[in-house]
């Protein structure tokens, strides 16, 4: 098992930065491929980015050079930072962890709005 916490959501304005984190505690952290997905109002969730075990990286064409997926194996923690940020980024955020064979986890999510 795995458990995800999702932080770092919040209201920012268009154009300005955040920072999102998933601590993951319970299992092999360094082993799993970690993502973040989002769901705006209305839409179906789908993928922002991800990072596999060995780090590599791969982004949704909407984010691709404005927001930058990383992990700490050492804290269990993967970040997402979100610069550049536009309304339409305005979503629940979830955090995943996926191991084939082993585990598909989620986190409870964290909402980010991005507004004036």
């Amino acid at each position: 098992q795995v458990q995800l916490v999702e932080s770092g959501g919040g209201l920012v304005q268009p154009g300005g930065s955040l920072r999102l984190s998933c601590a993951a505690s319970g299992s092999t952290f360094s082993a799993y491929a970690m993502g973040w997905y989002r769901r705006a109002p209305g839409k179906q969730r789908g993928l922002v980015a991800v990072i596999t075990s060995g780090g590599m990286t791969n982004y949704a064409d909407s984010v691709k050079g404005r927001f930058t997926i990383s992990r700490d194996n050492a804290k269990n923690t993967v970040y997402l930072q979100m610069t550049s940020l536009k309304p339409e980024d305005t979503a629940a955020y979830y955090c995943n962890a996926f191991q084939k064979g082993i585990g598909d986890y989620w986190g409870q999510g964290t909402q980010v709005t991005v507004s004036s």
